[in-house]
């Protein structure tokens, strides 16, 4: 798409009010594919009023029309697949099949849910001689980072709007034009003016001005765990409500019985995916000591198929590319084995990382306990499955995981004891009405499904 160089405020494109631009380079190639406003305190002020005078109308929208608003959402987006994923592509990096899957197809998905939430959902209870209802928050302020950026989008957006929110959103520098293309979509839908506007620019200027602006009533920002507890801080400080989902750094738990190499193969699919830019992926792989030669072997054949510039893109920039190769650096220098890999670049052009596998891994190295979002697996050994709980839940972290074993029940009487917040059983589907959010440093909140919808409600209770 075209980048537009206006900001998406009160339903129609603005100029920005700042002269600065920010340029959205081509992970692939590293070429400047255009520019976007640099917006500035003024841009967000202007966005939030425009949210505010928005609000009381839409609050008081019945939610069939929401959800009428919120079909045409989805359908606009179906409408602009092929748009959206050449977008994610150009600015992400992304391999054009999983932009079209993934990044443009799964964000569909999303807002279906949340159009039927909002007719469905019971805004309006009996509890005893009450009446209990739901009502919106308020006007959201809404961060979203580069590495689904339409996805993330849509799921702090949907349910907003489902609720009865107004929203502004900063989506992140890097992928700014997934989301002008998604303000485009929703311009289309016909969502009155103000219900959302969309603010492009630098996190530490426009992104710390709508979280800290006194028109915002809910923060809801996804990113690493060092951002968010800035953001809680400053939220809280304001008694301001936030929703929170941060860093992961998620175990892939094989027990005894387990199909070994479907785990496996699963395991290193998942951490490839998207070239290790997740934050729920699985980047330690725990194994039985009696099978880890074999998971190893399994592992390193594995990472073989997925080749840099065809399976796996490029990382978002410079700086994220530099950083994993710091940690792969960081692995050797720590005494883990390199299996295959390593820190060279793999391509000439293009913020490319090599796939990484490391083996003789401790749960006390760099690399097994913080987020690398890259794409490297640590594979660690095991003696037993109480060993194996206490390396799982033995970080800061706790957003998601993988546990596998020869039955359904012994993977998820496992399950039952992680400190996670979203764990799959023997590769269990994605569901996207199943909440998604993080215990300890992972985050504070859930996103998808009624559990997502709940982050923008809040309750009023009338006595008879």
């Amino acid at each position: 798409m075209q980048a537009q160089n206006r900001m998406y405020i009160g339903g129609e494109w603005r100029p920005a009010l700042g002269q600065d631009t920010i340029p959205v380079i081509n992970p692939a190639d590293e070429q400047v594919i255009g520019h976007v406003p640099a917006g500035t305190a003024a841009d967000v002020d202007a966005a939030v009023a425009a949210a505010r005078a928005a609000f009381p109308a839409w609050a008081a929208t019945p939610p069939a029309e929401r959800a009428a608003r919120l079909t045409a959402l989805r359908d606009g987006l179906a409408a602009r697949k092929g748009d959206i994923a050449a977008t994610v592509t150009a600015e992400l990096g992304a391999p054009p099949a999983l932009a079209e899957a993934v990044h443009a197809g799964l964000p569909i998905v999303i807002a279906g849910t949340y159009a039927e939430l909002a007719a469905t959902h019971p805004f309006e209870e009996k509890l005893g001689t009450s009446t209990v209802y739901a009502e919106p928050v308020g006007v959201v302020g809404a961060i979203t980072p580069w590495n689904y950026p339409l996805h993330q989008i849509v799921a702090k957006v949907a349910p907003a709007l489902a609720a009865g929110c107004t929203v502004v959103l900063k989506p992140a520098e890097d992928t700014p034009l997934t989301a002008q293309l998604f303000a485009e979509v929703v311009h289309e839908a016909g969502l009155p003016a103000g219900v959302f506007n969309l603010v492009t620019g630098l996190g530490p200027v426009a992104g710390q001005a709508l979280a800290g602006h006194d028109g915002v009533d809910l923060v809801s920002f996804t990113g690493s765990t060092a951002v968010g507890r800035q953001i809680g801080a400053v939220a809280g400080a304001a008694v301001k409500r936030v929703a929170l989902e941060l860093g992961g750094k998620s175990a892939n738990v094989i027990l005894p019985g387990a199909d070994l190499a479907k785990a496996v193969n699963v395991g290193v699919a998942n951490v490839m995916s998207n070239s290790g830019q997740t934050c729920s992926a699985w980047t330690r792989m725990l194994v039985h000591r009696d099978s880890y030669d074999e998971a190893v072997s399994l592992a390193a054949a594995a990472v073989a198929k997925y080749v840099p510039g065809e399976r796996v893109g490029p990382l978002v920039n410079a700086k994220q590319q530099a950083r994993v190769r710091g940690y792969i650096e960081k692995g050797v220098e720590e005494g883990a084995r390199i299996v295959a890999g390593g820190p060279e670049a793999p391509l000439d052009k293009g913020y490319y990382v090599s796939p990484t596998v490391f083996a003789d891994v401790t749960p006390d190295m760099t690399i097994a306990q913080e987020e690398i979002f890259g794409p490297v697996v640590s594979i660690l050994r095991y003696e037993d499955e109480d060993d194996a709980l206490r390396i799982a839940n033995g970080t800061v972290y706790g957003l998601a995981g993988a546990v596998w074993a020869a039955d359904p029940e012994t993977a998820t009487a496992f399950a039952r004891r992680m400190d996670t917040g979203q764990v799959d059983i023997n590769g269990g589907r994605f569901n996207p009405l199943a909440p998604f959010g993080g215990y300890k440093q992972s985050g504070v909140g859930r996103e998808l499904g009624p559990h997502g919808l709940a982050e923008y409600l809040q309750t009023k209770s009338l006595q008879f």
